[in-house]
């Protein structure tokens, strides 16, 4: 057994993201979403009537971006545009109808990935898993802090 020392997390952690995208990208090929777009609508259908703004802290992305991805999303018929009516140089941001739709089948999506993912793995398991996991994430943080001060 290699010792904790020789263990490579931060590669291994990388390899699980890029596996769940990939797998996550094959799946939800049919629905014509990019990543970007599927999350930012994500966002949307659970926080409708953020602003473009808003939405970039959200998703940990620069607002120009934010707005291409909008933009593709606007005109493919999920997302609208509507003027916030406290302040006429804003926009707020809603999903549609048909992206409503979608957002339930991307989940399901998600969730049978997670599923797979998961299998043969007990439910304590992943409990101390993930416990691991956010203590990791917590001592990373408190790094970025200190750096601040």
């Amino acid at each position: 057994m290699a010792n904790t020392e020789d263990i490579s997390f931060g590669y291994l952690l990388s390899d699980v993201t890029l596996l769940f995208r990939k797998h996550f990208d094959r799946r939800a090929v049919k629905f014509g979403l990019t990543r970007a777009q599927w999350r930012a609508a994500k966002v949307l259908y659970h926080r409708e009537g953020l602003r473009q703004t808003e939405l970039a802290e959200f998703l940990e992305m620069e607002p120009i971006a934010v707005g291409r991805v909008i933009d593709r999303l606007q005109a493919a018929g999920f997302v609208e545009r509507r003027a916030d009516p406290r302040d006429r140089r804003a926009w707020r941001l809603y999903v549609t109808d048909q992206a409503k739709v979608i957002v339930g089948d991307m989940e399901l999506i998600a969730r049978d990935l997670r599923k797979d993912a998961t299998r043969g793995i007990g439910y304590e398991e992943m409990q101390q898993a993930l416990g691991v996991i956010a203590r990791i994430k917590d001592n990373l943080q408190a790094l970025e802090q200190g750096d601040d001060a």
